[in-house]
């Protein structure tokens, strides 16, 4: 249809040809899922690319790939598939078979493990990840008619090959032609023969060399005169001077038919629209592979692939990293290298990140899936992670990207912060609390209730203040507000900072570990130590103005500041 177009229209652009020509086809049936204007930018420059992607249905909750891409196999195809399953990398299918047979030369079957999988997103995520799309080159470098080699834009391809098929059925026409001039002149000397039977008879009988006496008498040419020698005696009869005639008069009649069509450039066009449409009719068949337009297949992000369970993260002092299945981990009873010991836990799920902190505000990530199993000693986070020169990891947390974290420093300053804004791309980390020079970060905090929970800081020399984390601000980093006060030539000498803060309810207890010694303190006892943020505070008792730890005991759980 496209070259019958540029045919009748030389001024044809590409896109009315394309009108024509919607895009390549395959041997399959899988779908072209390359978008029209890709499609046309090919046929424009001449390269690029065409995807063909498996096409499937669902058959009782299960996906059945009924076409793969051209040239794809379908064993290579299923062991693909089968070795993300045995990575753990795809824990939404169950099982994988193929039932192909006569009947159904493609039959794969992808059974998932529940009807609550999105099949979409599922079959998105391996088209991404196997050769169930496929995409294949597209050079359309060729040798013209001038002989040399060129790219050329599908327009060029139809106008030079329009050109050669005219040159090509010029020659036929012509080759035709002069057969039947030849044919016909050998017809005009039979002919004469006829009429003068008796007398070219009696000229081959008498003549030991008849050709030139036949060519003198009879003026007719060399190959004329050999046509009439090469007469067998059956060929004399009456009947044979009627066929000659009415071969000349067919002869004649494709003569002038031919010399019309090579004389003129129409009937010439016209000859070759003919000839297209009914090869096009006898050879052409319905397009195989149809096109559709579809959005790109995207994998499906790491972490939705990893199955949901319950881990714990361990961290220990020197920065060994490990996860332990379950959340009723003793993570102080786990076994650490000589000279190391427990630091810090969190529970979350195998499909979450981990987030660490490390003594100079700065942050680090890490897919908790990736960190080694408990059964051994961990990993040095060093590995994963570069630290600046002298820091050292002070936290481990997990949790969902809406999460809220108190973070502080040793000199009382801090705000609270989202575990989405914690969360860094790069190995170096990203910083999230700017604590100078001097300061090192506190263990952060998570929050449980914004409104109502209140900050508990105490420092070096027992001063304790409880104040409510309302006034404190929520950034994605900075350095944050003052919390408790130190006075500023003691936190510049070392000789007093801000050992521990936690988070407290109204109705909870706080425990406050000094040395061997511990204390209890009700919700009544803490009131005394209530006040604005920014307050020195009040002293502890003696006794426990050493602080370790602070502890708030709440229902059957424990949160350690």
């Amino acid at each position: 249809s496209a070259c019958i177009r540029l045919l009748d229209s030389p001024k044809s652009t590409l896109e009315e040809l394309c009108e024509h020509i919607q895009g390549p086809d395959f041997p399959t049936e899988a779908e072209i899922v390359t978008s029209r204007a890709d499609i046309l930018e090919t046929y424009r420059t001449g390269h690029g690319s065409i995807r063909q992607r498996a096409r499937y249905e669902t058959e009782d909750g299960a996906v059945i790939i009924t076409a793969l891409p051209y040239r794809v196999s379908g064993n290579k195809v299923l062991e693909q598939i089968a070795q993300q399953m045995i990575a753990k990398k795809l824990p939404m299918v169950e099982d994988l078979r193929d039932e192909s047979d006569h009947e159904n030369p493609t039959r794969l079957v992808i059974v998932p493990r529940s009807n609550r999988i999105n099949i979409e997103e599922l079959m998105n995520h391996l088209f991404a990840t196997t050769d169930l799309e496929s995409s294949y080159r597209v050079n359309m470098n060729m040798i013209g008619i001038n002989g040399r080699p060129q790219v050329k834009d599908l327009r060029m391809v139809i106008d030079e090959w329009l050109k050669f098929r005219q040159v090509t059925v010029r020659r036929r026409l012509q080759w035709r032609l002069d057969k039947v001039n030849a044919r016909l002149h050998i017809l005009d000397g039979l002919l004469i023969a006829f009429l003068n039977i008796d007398e070219v008879i009696a000229i081959i009988r008498e003549n030991d060399k008849p050709k030139p006496v036949l060519m003198k008498r009879f003026k007719i040419t060399d190959i004329q005169a050999e046509a009439i020698l090469e007469l067998k005696l059956r060929h004399l009869a009456k009947l044979e001077e009627m066929k000659i005639r009415g071969e000349q008069e067919e002869l004649a009649k494709e003569r002038e038919q031919l010399e019309k069509i090579l004389g003129s450039a129409t009937r010439l066009k016209t000859l070759i629209r003919k000839e297209i449409m009914e090869d096009a009719e006898k050879y052409g068949d319905d397009r195989r592979s149809p096109i559709v337009e579809r959005s790109a297949a995207q994998a499906l992000d790491e972490s939705v692939l990893i199955s949901s369970e319950p881990i714990t993260v361990v961290l220990s002092a020197k920065g060994w990293a490990r996860a332990a299945k379950g959340h009723e981990i003793d993570a102080e009873k786990l076994s650490y290298k000589s000279g190391d010991q427990f630091l810090a836990s969190a529970i979350g799920r195998s499909n979450q990140m981990a987030v660490f902190i490390d003594s100079t505000g700065r942050a680090y990530t890490l897919p908790a899936h990736k960190l080694p199993s408990a059964r051994g000693q961990g990993d040095p986070l060093t590995s994963y992670f570069t630290l600046p020169s002298g820091a050292h990891f002070v936290s481990a947390m997990m949790g969902q990207l809406d999460d809220l974290y108190l973070l502080s420093s040793n000199f009382g300053y801090g705000f609270v912060v989202r575990m989405e804004d914690m969360q860094a791309k790069t190995k170096s980390g990203k910083a999230v609390i700017n604590v100078g020079k001097e300061a090192r970060v506190l263990a952060p905090v998570k929050v449980r209730d914004l409104k109502n929970e209140q900050i508990v800081a105490v420092s070096s020399e027992g001063h304790m203040v409880v104040t409510s984390l309302a006034q404190l601000p929520q950034m994605a980093k900075g350095k944050g507000n003052k919390i408790i006060n130190v006075p500023g030539k003691k936190l510049k000498s070392g000789e007093e900072t801000i050992v521990a803060a936690t988070l407290i309810k109204p109705d909870e207890k706080l425990i406050v570990h000094s040395g061997k010694q511990h204390k209890i303190m009700k919700p009544s006892e803490l009131e005394i130590y209530a006040g604005e943020r920014g307050r020195r505070g009040l002293k502890l008792p003696k006794g426990y103005r050493n602080v370790d730890a602070l502890v708030v005991e709440y229902k059957a759980e424990k949160e350690q500041g």
